[in-house]
């Protein structure tokens, strides 16, 4: 895979040697035990000092770090009271090796509690790392929560050179492109970690997923048993990741449908492991499926996918999911890339039905309208509350006029269980504080929360590091932002370059 194919260009074409033992299932390795109580019981939202209140990441792959360009760190805000925010990089102590130029720590992030103490641990992607010599194979860190902060704790680090991990380091991996993690029903928490630059046998990009659970790597490609499909080139599998506690979801954006190139899939896996320690493959949706629509080349459906747990009528979880989609490159009509996002419901045993084949920006009634190049569902977010979904899109080539090229912009979807839609409308200069410009490509990160969407502008305005802003998801069209989040404010570490590229 070559570096552009994935870096560089924000949506365009589809996007140190470590020693250590598996994932813990019990306690983090080489950690000194924490000077105060224990963290409260596990909460399915980040909270890494496990006092009961949740807690937020925001990366910046793209930071200087000692001299370093895009070594990348990730800032952690804490949502209680007695811990100031703090930078976390690769020169950290708590985090095992030195920055290197170029590793993007902070590209992909995810949370869980991995070790069973109760606090969330923090799963940072590096997947431009260079392993041994060999450029861009990737590395994944994991960061442990405590009542001091994840500063109190070292990580574990993993990458495709330790003998334990699946597979081997190779030029352009991307080992850690996108993470996963969670604990799921059966209590033994796992990490997903996708490598769409894995090349299998004679076929290049084809993608695999390396998977963790219980101190076993399992490996997850197209061609272990029970998948639907074959390892193709350029499929990329493992380009996108989502879970929830009864369902991991597998994206590939670069899947050909036929004689459609690049017209994307997603797979839906279980919690049940088989003799490699792979989950149970459910199921394969693509845009040729009778729930989805029509494949065609370029759609790139599963570039950005979300899940959340699904509640029946009485607000109870019943092992379900919400599965959304992003198709970025999906053409409405005669206008190119304009995009698109497909929800559907997944049961426990991951039969699929649809709730929304196709949100776009040429439904009636939406506000703004499709346009060539908007990349609409480029990142996605969703949110369950009470018996309402809420979905927010990224469209970060929403312009609105030639002086404001790649403003950005994100659309929030209302849909509540009974039927029926309804939308709100952000972007720069309309909610996003200050006056628009030029690609800023606002959507390209998102974050979702119980009671707040996390809206990313890590490409900020001429001479800024980037913000993120937080958003009720209530929002009316224009409406504000609740808090602004910045380098230099609010005990925030100044400096940066991308702040906000990733947020959770």
């Amino acid at each position: 895979m070559s570096d552009t194919a994935l870096r560089g260009n924000v949506w365009c074409a589809v996007v140190t040697v470590f020693t250590l033992v598996g994932l813990p299932t019990v306690a983090a390795p080489d950690s000194p035990a924490s000077a105060v109580a224990a963290c409260e019981a596990s909460s399915p939202v980040s909270d890494f000092n496990g006092d009961g209140v949740r807690d937020m990441v925001i990366a910046d792959p793209e930071a200087t770090v000692g001299g370093r360009p895009r070594a990348g760190a990730v800032t952690i805000v804490y949502g209680g009271a007695g811990l100031e925010p703090e930078r976390l990089d690769q020169d950290s102590d708590v985090v095992r090796g030195s920055a290197q130029a170029g590793a993007e720590f902070g590209f992909s992030l995810a949370q869980a509690d991995m070790n069973g103490d109760g606090c969330s641990d923090l799963v940072v992607g590096a997947p431009y790392t260079d392993v041994a010599g060999v450029q861009d194979a990737g590395a994944v860190h994991v960061l442990y929560g405590d009542r001091l902060g994840l500063a109190a704790n070292e990580s574990t680090s993993y990458d495709q050179g330790q003998d334990s991990v699946e597979g081997g380091a190779e030029p352009s991996d991307l080992f850690g492109y996108a993470v996963a993690a969670q604990r799921p029903a059966s209590g033994v928490p796992y990490l997903a970690v996708g490598i769409p630059g894995e090349d299998l046998g004679s076929v290049p990009d084809a993608g695999a997923v390396d998977y963790l659970s219980g101190g076993t790597w399992g490996w997850m490609v197209q061609d272990a048993p029970g998948v639907a499909g074959a390892d193709e080139v350029n499929d990329r599998f493992g380009s996108s990741l989502a879970s929830t506690p009864s369902h991991l979801v597998v994206g590939a954006p670069g899947e050909a449908i036929g004689a459609e190139t690049f017209a994307g899939a997603f797979w839906i896996f279980g919690d049940s492991l088989d003799s490699g320690g792979r989950p149970e493959p459910l199921g394969a949706p693509n845009q040729e499926s009778p729930v989805v629509g029509v494949a065609e080349s370029g759609d790139r459906y599963g570039t950005s996918i979300a899940a959340v747990p699904m509640p029946d009528t009485s607000g109870t979880y019943k092992g379900g999911s919400y599965v959304v989609v992003g198709s970025p490159g999906e053409a409405l009509g005669d206008t190119a890339q304009a995009g698109s996002v497909s929800v559907y419901k997944v049961t426990a045993a991951g039969t699929v039905t649809t709730v929304v084949p196709g949100l776009h920006q040429n439904v009636t009634g939406t506000a703004e309208t499709a346009e060539r190049a908007d990349h609409f569902g480029q990142q996605v977010a969703a949110v369950v509350q009470g018996t309402t979904l809420r979905v927010a899109a990224g469209v970060p080539g929403e312009e609105s006029g030639p002086e404001h090229t790649d403003k950005g912009g994100v659309q929030i979807f209302t849909l509540p269980v009974s039927g029926g839609m309804s939308d709100a409308w952000i972007d720069p200069g309309y909610g996003i504080p200050g006056e628009p410009a030029p690609r800023m490509y606002v959507g390209v990160s998102l974050g979702a929360a119980p009671d707040t969407l996390l809206v990313g502008a890590p490409y900020g305005r001429p001479g800024t590091p980037g913000a993120v802003y937080a958003f009720d998801w209530t929002v009316a069209s224009g409406g504000a932002a609740t808090q602004t989040y910045e380098p230099g404010a609010a005990g925030i570490p100044a400096g940066g370059t991308a702040f906000g590229a990733a947020v959770r």
